[in-house]
C-alpha cells in the first residue's frame, strides 16, 4: 500500500495562498528605496502569512511569490527574471520563505493567539530574513563583484538600519494576525 505525505489544499487554501502572494507582490511596489537594500512592506505581509496561514501554506505562499519573480514577472523590489539570484537582496526572498514557515509554526503551536507570542514568532521570522539577506549579500558583494566589504558595515547596511521600522512591521502583524484568527474562529463557529 502506498502512502502519500501531501494533504490536498482545500479550496479556501487554494485562494489564499496566492491572495498572500498577491499581498507580498504589492508589498514590494509600496517601497521607500534607501541603500542597497530598499525598505518595503513586503515584510508584514510574509509574517501575516504565516501567522495566518500557518507554517508550510505561509511558506508556500512566499514560494510562489518568489517563483512568480524568478519566472519573469516584475514582482521583486528591482524587477525580477532568474537573474535576480545574483542580485544583492536575493538573500532577504529565501529568508522570507523561512520566515513564513517560522512564524506561521510558532503560531500553530499555539491554541490561543497570544500577542506576545506571536509577536515573538514575528521576531523570529525577520532574524531569519535578516541572516539570510545579510549573509547574501555579503557573498554576492565580496565573491561575485570582487568586493572587500566588511561584515559590520553590511549588517549595518542590511539590517540594523531596518530594525526598528520592522519591529513595529512585527508588532503590528502580530496584532492583525491575532484579530483576523479571532475573527476566522468567529466566523467559523458560524
Amino acid at each position: 500500500m502506498q502512502q502519500t505525505f501531501s494533504k490536498k489544499l482545500t479550496t479556501r487554501e487554494l485562494v489564499l495562498i496566492p491572495l498572500f502572494s498577491a499581498l507580498i507582490c504589492i508589498g514590494a511596489f509600496i517601497k521607500i528605496p534607501i541603500g542597497l537594500v530598499p525598505v518595503s512592506l513586503q515584510t508584514i505581509f510574509v509574517l501575516l502569512a504565516g501567522i495566518l496561514l500557518g507554517a508550510k501554506r505561509g511558506a508556500l505562499a512566499v514560494l510562489l511569490y518568489v517563483l512568480l519573480g524568478l519566472s519573469g514577472l516584475p514582482v521583486f523590489t528591482s524587477g525580477g527574471g532568474p537573474q535576480y539570484i545574483l542580485h544583492p537582496t536575493f538573500g532577504y526572498l529565501l529568508g522570507m520563505i523561512l520566515a513564513a514557515f517560522a512564524a506561521g509554526w510558532i503560531a500553530q503551536m499555539t491554541r490561543r493567539k497570544n500577542g506576545f507570542i506571536l509577536f515573538g514568532a514575528a521576531l523570529l521570522g525577520l532574524l531569519l530574513i535578516y541572516s539570510f539577506g545579510v549573509a547574501w549579500l555579503y557573498l554576492i558583494k565580496n565573491i561575485y563583484m570582487g568586493g572587500n566589504v566588511a561584515w559590520v558595515p553590511l549588517m549595518k547596511a542590511g539590517a540594523l538600519v531596518f530594525l526598528p521600522a520592522d519591529t513595529v512591521w512585527c508588532a503590528l502583524a502580530a496584532l492583525v494576525g491575532k484579530r483576523l484568527a479571532v475573527l476566522s474562529n468567529q466566523l467559523a463557529a458560524r
